[in-house]
């Protein structure tokens, strides 16, 4: 997470930014400012709630930054807006949120239980302090109670990009990328722990990888069906790469190995790879059972060159992330996205019709403004 993109995210118009709607597989989601979505699948709240799909972004009025829920229940073919998060702090700001349903019970919060956090006032002036804000639903998403503030800034760096998930042994963990060590590391991957959603722990390191200049950001956590979990990230500033994903696989959701160790590099065949922003979501296929589809902002070759496929290209893997990957067309076409807060910045992935088919929620420029789009489309 870079600075910038905290700058520009309070532009709702930006001369000259603009691309042409061109895409006739996707279809708008929300009217207003749409940036940094989220896509989830209602699974363990019980039959009333069960199969419901819930999406989240950034948006903005005039009374400052907000969150819009909508939920789908055809599949991701129609959304219908249910809900709003809206913290007082957005007034000063708010980026780079998440969705997330407890898998289990933690504390007094059941099973089913929705938790939405985001990092707030980012546009506080010199002595801000940045904090990543826990918001929770129990009623799909309808209304929506303060729980914590796990995290904040000592300093005016941030705090950015949070990630949740519950370990194997019932304990949640909130993942986030810290600028707040800066100058011994720009940016490193630290994580805290809760037993009740209320209370949080000190950080505890994930991963922090000299020199001074590499980033490791944007965290993304999925629990294998093995039991295993999948921890997915880029690094950039590393070597001669600019932004790339990487991943590693922990055995318990809670250990992740030498915080100074990259991980496994993600690629296709020839070097073809994403820059920046990615995330990943599990689907039914493969040997295994699991195929992993990644999206990310903008695709390239292996000199960084940016390929025809860019903003319409998805990455597979049919083996847990070794080997190459392979490409799938990606349902939602961004025209021509770049190094820039908007358009195709931290897109959406999230299997429907039983897994045939890939939803997508990714950003783009309309007119000057920055709005979510959703479609679908073959997974494979």
């Amino acid at each position: 997470m870079r600075k910038v993109f905290v700058l520009l995210l309070s532009v709702l118009v930006v001369s000259g930014l603009a691309s042409p709607v061109s895409a006739a597989e996707r279809t708008l989601l929300h009217e207003g400012l749409g940036a940094y979505p989220r896509l989830i699948r209602l699974e363990h709240g019980g039959p009333l709630s069960d199969g419901r799909i819930l999406a989240a972004m950034t948006s903005k009025d005039a009374n400052g930054h907000y969150t819009p829920i909508y939920e789908s229940t055809d599949e991701g073919s129609s959304f219908s807006r249910v809900g709003t998060v809206r913290d007082p702090a957005g007034a000063e700001g708010m980026c780079c949120g998440t969705l997330y349903e407890l898998p289990e019970r933690v504390g007094r919060m059941r099973a089913g239980t929705l938790l939405w956090a985001a990092s707030y006032r980012q546009q506080g002036g010199d002595d801000r302090q940045i904090g990543i804000r826990v918001w929770a639903s129990r009623d799909m998403g309808r209304t929506w109670s303060f729980l914590a503030e796990p995290v904040r800034s000592h300093n005016y760096d941030g705090v950015w990009e949070p990630e949740f998930t519950v370990d194997a042994g019932g304990t949640l963990w909130m993942h986030y990328a810290d600028e707040t060590e800066a100058p011994r590391y720009a940016q490193v991957l630290n994580r805290v722990a809760s037993v009740d959603g209320t209370n949080w722990g000190t950080k505890q390191r994930t991963m922090a990888i000299p020199p001074d200049r590499v980033r490791p950001g944007m965290p993304i956590v999925r629990r294998l069906p093995d039991g295993r979990y999948y921890f997915a990230y880029e690094i950039c500033n590393y070597g001669d790469r600019f932004c790339d994903p990487y991943f590693k696989i922990s055995p318990d959701g809670a250990n992740f190995g030498d915080p100074a160790a990259p991980g496994t590099r993600v690629q296709a065949a020839n070097g073809k790879h994403f820059q920046h922003a990615q995330t990943i979501s599990l689907f039914p296929g493969g040997p295994t059972g699991t195929r992993i589809l990644m999206v990310g902002q903008i695709y390239v070759d292996r000199n960084g060159k940016k390929l025809p496929g860019n903003g319409r290209t998805l990455l597979a893997n049919d083996h847990l992330g070794s080997g190459d990957w392979y490409e799938v067309p990606a349902p939602v076409h961004v025209n021509d996205p770049y190094d820039n807060w908007c358009p195709n910045y931290s897109s959406t992935l999230l299997p429907v019709d039983d897994g045939q088919n890939v939803l997508q929620v990714a950003a783009d420029y309309t007119g000057g403004v920055c709005k979510a789009y959703f479609g679908k489309g073959p997974a494979g």
